[in-house]
């Protein structure tokens, strides 16, 4: 850190390529990181302005928290002053005063908290959330067993991020935060919720607490006075768990690792681009848009927040975290507490909700928020057992606040999904949607799913019944369903195929020079192959949508056989499962044996159903609860709006919409509209966001090939 470039000598070296090889997958900073008090005075950073011009560096990318970046602007500012200061001194001539006299910086916030304004997520973020969620899923096992009550103390001595999220994430009973302090008597309704649970035959409670939570006298709520207050008030088993160090380590996530390969270059873009008049700017992500934020906007909006904290203006704190922090925080308070039902409106509206499709792991957190914010709205929820043929066999039932407890850690899907589409079920299907009185739909699937609007919303003139709101929420591991950026599931097979391959690169480290050809799941869409290779740190990665032929094949084997001259002694492939119909998994590692004899062998492994499985990943649980919630809120309004005469009656395309992460937004878009945008033959969208990531795998594997700039971040306000 600062230290190193205020000690200069052996601290401030240069890299090769192969210095940062294998480094993805390790946790923390290679480089090493400090706390620096000398950096704090002028003395210390003229020294480090000594140490920079020698070497004639005049780029910084800082990777840290808002210290590190407030000390890094600050350095900018007294730049030429430190040089003028030097040359009087004598230790530099006035050659070097003109020709370095600009330092460019740009920052990358690296800080698990995510405390940083103006960052939708900060690097680190996800990965602690990993480790907290690792640890709440082991802790839910034992105090199932034993009635008990657990209280978990996780890091964020200013900022409730991590709390909020994991409590979000593992549907906490209560989690006390720095930002959104409890009401006065917060006791008393703490202890009537966990005794009501316990009533209603909940075996667990978990409360989560922020480091720096405080009531709203700015007093210290620490997890040994939650524990003391249960147990003397209820008398319930109550253990404190202390995550502290935990939540730095491990290795990074599959998001981490995509996040921060993103934002590695837009900060070289950045400062390539940076002129005296610029001001410093730290990269980062907006949804799943880069943008470039003015250092001191940010570090300034951070400072704010604590301020309005220590003077108790809470509500602005909150609000100045910014939009996705609220959101969070919102759903946190729709889904954890449920209304006594004299207080719930009464719609007398009926909902259905389904999964459609190949399972994906997060499919449960989306229909508990669907049921539990479905209810706060006054309708009646409905679950339909094993998706469209459930439905037409009426395997159709009632679903409440409690069903759903504990769903959203779980894998797969609960209520049953299925691949088959309701065009030949149609007049069972409305025969059930009658008898059951359905007023509206909420499909949480994949293609299928999206396919199965389409057939509903065609079979409008037939059939009335259909005529009635229907949304899609896009749930698959592939990521293939037009309209979305991202689907529920995607995330978490990921991580499965990011984990597997570090296991099989260490499995090559004992022995010399092989190289691994790794199939993955995902239809003939290539994201999980292209993503997976870039958080794998891959050689190669096959996908359906970049045609590649056998001179390709062959450059591909070339360029590893010069690799393992190098001290780097193995090699990662990855091939989408239908990426080409002849140039099979098979014949690739056969073409791999045969051309690397005496150079490299070859191992081969095909991922399977292991990507569909496991518990979901953070993201996934989020993401499904966030989404999910804001589709049965669209439902709500849409019934409002088509409720006529008695009956709901909805027969425009805009009643019938996938809800979708483009960019930036949730929007929600007609069905009818997304046909135009997908290529129905191979199910995929026609265009899809991450190849514009292509580029930047095949840089990171040593391939000379150009860069598309023309989506890197522009300069915007916070």
């Amino acid at each position: 850190g600062y230290q190193g470039m205020v000690d200069g000598g052996d601290n401030i070296v240069e890299v090769s390529w192969e210095s940062v090889s294998s480094i993805l997958q390790v946790g923390g900073t290679v480089i090493g990181s400090a706390r620096c008090k000398p950096f704090r005075t002028r003395e210390g950073r003229l020294q480090a302005a000594f140490n920079l011009v020698q070497r004639g560096i005049t780029n910084l990318c800082v990777i840290g928290g808002d210290g590190s970046l407030t000390g890094a602007n600050l350095f900018r500012e007294e730049w030429s002053g430190l040089l003028e200061e030097l040359a009087q001194k004598g230790k530099i001539d006035a050659e070097a005063v003109k020709k370095y006299a600009y330092l460019n910086i740009v920052g990358m916030v690296g800080s698990i908290d995510n405390d940083f304004c103006g960052t939708d997520m900060t690097i680190g973020t996800d990965s602690a959330l990993h480790r907290i969620i690792e640890v709440v899923d082991a802790i839910m096992t034992t105090a199932q067993s034993h009635q008990r009550t657990f209280v978990l103390e996780v890091m964020g001595r200013h900022c409730g991020y991590l709390a909020l999220v994991s409590a979000l994430a593992c549907g906490a009973d209560w989690v006390f935060i720095p930002e959104y302090p409890p009401e006065e008597g917060w006791e008393d309704s703490m202890c009537v919720k966990l005794s009501e649970n316990r009533a209603r035959k909940k075996r667990l409670n978990i409360i989560i607490v922020a480091e720096g939570a405080i009531d709203c006298h700015n007093k210290p709520i620490t997890s040994e006075k939650v524990k003391d207050l249960v147990v003397q008030r209820l008398g319930f088993d109550t253990r404190v768990t202390i995550l502290g160090h935990v939540q730095r380590g491990g290795t990074p996530s599959a998001f981490d690792r995509i996040l921060a390969s993103r934002m590695g270059v837009e900060a070289v873009l950045a400062l390539l681009e940076a002129t005296p008049d610029t001001p410093a700017c730290v990269v980062s992500l907006s949804g799943n848009q880069a943008v470039r934020l003015p250092l001191m906007e940010c570090v300034q909006m951070t400072q704010e927040v604590q301020k309005a904290m220590d003077e108790g203006r809470f509500l602005e704190a909150v609000r100045l975290r910014g939009r996705s922090f609220e959101n969070n925080l919102n759903t946190y308070k729709l889904l954890s507490h449920k209304r006594p039902d004299a207080e719930l409106p009464k719609t007398n509206f009926n909902v259905a909700v389904l999964n459609v499709g190949a399972p994906a792991a997060g499919m449960n957190a989306a229909v508990r928020a669907a049921v539990r914010v479905g209810m706060t709205e006054g309708h009646k929820i409905f679950a339909v057992i094993d998706g469209f043929e459930g439905f037409a066999r009426g395997k159709i039932k009632e679903i409440s606040w409690g069903d759903v407890g504990g769903w959203t850690g779980q894998g797969g899907s609960i209520l049953g999904t299925k691949r088959t589409l309701p065009a030949k079920y149609l007049e069972k299907i409305a025969d059930q949607m009658r008898t059951y009185n359905i007023n509206a739909l909420m499909v949480i699937g994949g293609f299928e799913a999206y396919l199965g609007l389409l057939e509903l919303s065609a079979a409008r003139e037939k059939y009335d019944e259909f005529c009635v709101p229907m949304v899609m929420v896009p749930a698959t591991v592939s990521n293939n369903v037009p309209g979305s950026d991202f689907s529920i599931g995607a995330d978490t097979a990921l991580n499965t195929i990011t984990d597997t391959c570090d296991r099989i690169k260490q499995s090559a480290s004992g022995t010399k020079r092989r190289v691994f050809i790794i199939e993955t799941m995902g239809g003939y869409c290539g994201y999980l192959a292209n993503m997976g290779a870039l958080a794998a740190g891959a050689d190669a990665a096959y996908i359906f949508e970049e045609q590649f032929d056998i001179r390709e094949l062959q450059a591909n084997v070339e360029h590893l056989t010069e690799k393992m001259k190098t001290s780097i002694q193995r090699g990662l492939v990855l091939r989408n499962e239908n990426c080409n119909e002849n140039y099979t998994t098979d014949f690739i590692y056969q073409l791999y044996s045969e051309e690397g004899k005496g150079v490299f062998d070859c191992r081969k492994n095909v991922l399977g159903h292991m990507q569909q499985g496991g518990a979901p990943s953070p993201f996934d649980r989020n993401f499904g609860t966030k989404i999910s919630a804001k589709a049965m809120q669209w439902i709500s309004k849409k019934l409002k709006e088509t409720y006529r005469k008695g009956k709901v009656f909805a027969n425009t395309d805009d009643s019938v919409c996938l809800l979708g992460m483009r960019r930036r937004n949730l929007v929600f878009q007609p069905v009818a509209e997304l046909k135009s945008e997908t290529d129905f033959v191979h199910r995929i969208p026609k265009e899809q966001w991450w190849l514009k990531l292509r580029p930047l795998m095949k840089i990171l594997a040593k391939y000379k090939t150009s860069y598309d700039v023309s989506d890197s971040g522009q300069l915007e306000h916070v």
